[in-house]
């Protein structure tokens, strides 16, 4: 809040497709989807009128002991577009990353593995900040507070391909990185429960991105020396990286890779709270017993809300309507010709679907929030990671959008350097 005092909290009455309004009037086109989570724009028909439809018959009742339409039709076609055929739902993205990782913990628990109880993640990783989350996310500035709170695990160097050699392709560097991870899991596989990875992009650490032979080798590796993968899709699943699934350009499925994927943000279009984390027959049946104790105990009381759900089968609806992955690849082709036409000092610059990024050599220190600042007086919300700019823009941006937000980005940046 202190903050606050030179940047004040703007005050948002509405929204419509790609663009937010303030309670002026002003307008600001979205490009960072409201923290990553909109996928179709804001006021969306669709999405709506299924939450309109879905209030007449049923707001919310308790899965335990109970189900309805929406949650089993929902997780049915998640099965089906992923192969992992079994689903737990929570109500966010720290929320899933938790279930994932107590149920891979207590799934070698009953298997009578007791001894695998750690777990491994990416440097520069993030996977929420609850308690078990911040201990597989590896961001000082979220987690060193909390340190005495929570489990410590061991972090892999990270494939981000920035951080490759100057003659080093992204794919020999992936692969590098992949024998690092071969070494630590050979030596450690024993106390191993899994590795949670973000595939393809890393999003706090700056959208750091990385050849997808990493996830191929990952999985090589883990099923070798028996160690469950994690697929944090949290931030970068439902079309996000091009495929539906970032984990589809390593694989034919998900289920090539992960034995657990997380999802949450775009699950609902952006529209209501839901997260689910969906696993393997194998993984369920290790929990298919008679003894309660057995059994995986983790409650939420919104599980699988009959709106939440209804609100993300509609955004399934949407992309079995058109073509959304291949009209997204025209947009990114225009998005990342304009950042190539910048005339101003950057480095790094890439893009993966539907999420572009570049840095910007610059000695500002207040970078940043400088240019945050400076995207909202031009009508754009921005919001930079450190000296990383990015776009990770609704999917319904028409030209003149595209054009606004090239343009608008330039002269911020500009401002602020």
């Amino acid at each position: 809040m202190k903050h606050h005092e030179r940047y004040p909290l703007v005050p948002i009455a509405r929204g419509e497709s790609a663009w937010l309004f303030d309670s002026e009037g002003k307008a600001y086109l979205d490009a960072v989807s409201s923290w990553w989570v909109n996928l179709f724009g804001h006021n969306q028909p669709v999405i709506k009128d299924a939450i309109k439809a879905q209030l007449d018959q049923l707001e919310h009742v308790m899965l335990a002991g109970f189900t309805h339409a929406p949650v089993v039709e929902l997780s049915e076609k998640l099965a089906a577009l992923t192969g992992l055929g079994h689903a737990f739902y929570g109500s966010d993205g720290a929320s899933a990353t938790e279930i994932a990782l107590k149920m891979s913990f207590h799934y070698w628990r009953n298997i009578g593995q007791p001894q695998k109880t750690k777990f491994i993640s990416l440097q520069n990783s993030y996977h929420g900040e609850t308690l078990g989350a911040l201990s597989v996310t590896d961001v000082a500035i979220f987690k060193d507070t909390y340190a005495p709170l929570i489990l410590q695990s061991a972090q892999m160097p990270s494939p981000d391909s920035r951080l490759a050699e100057a003659s080093e392709s992204d794919e020999a560097y992936a692969l590098r990185c992949a024998e690092a991870l071969e070494a630590y899991v050979a030596e450690h596989h024993a106390e191993l429960a899994a590795f949670i990875i973000e595939p393809l992009v890393q999003g706090a650490a700056g959208m750091a991105m990385y050849h997808p032979v990493y996830l191929q080798r990952a999985r090589e590796i883990c099923s070798c020396y028996q160690v469950h993968i994690i697929a944090d899709e949290i931030a970068v699943g439902f079309g996000r990286t091009g495929t539906l699934f970032a984990c589809e350009q390593a694989g034919e499925r998900v289920s090539d890779i992960a034995d657990f994927i997380c999802l949450s943000k775009g699950i609902t279009g952006g529209y209501l709270p839901l997260s689910v984390v969906l696993t393997t027959d194998k993984v369920y049946q290790a929990f298919y017993h008679d003894q309660t104790v057995k059994g995986f105990l983790h409650s939420h009381s919104y599980t699988g809300n009959p709106l939440a759900c209804s609100a993300a089968l509609a955004t399934l609806q949407l992309f079995e309507a058109s073509d959304v992955l291949a009209h997204n690849r025209v947009t990114a082709q225009a998005l990342l010709a304009g950042v190539e036409g910048y005339g101003f000092s950057m480095h790094h610059v890439r893009q993966r679907g539907m999420i572009t990024a570049f840095e910007v050599t610059t000695k500002n220190p207040q970078f940043a929030r400088d240019c945050y600042a400076a995207a909202l007086k031009h009508g754009l919300l921005l919001r930079p990671i450190g000296n990383t700019v990015y776009w990770m823009p609704p999917y319904c941006m028409t030209a003149q959008d595209i054009h606004h937000l090239i343009q608008t980005t330039r002269a911020a940046v500009e401002e602020s350097m």
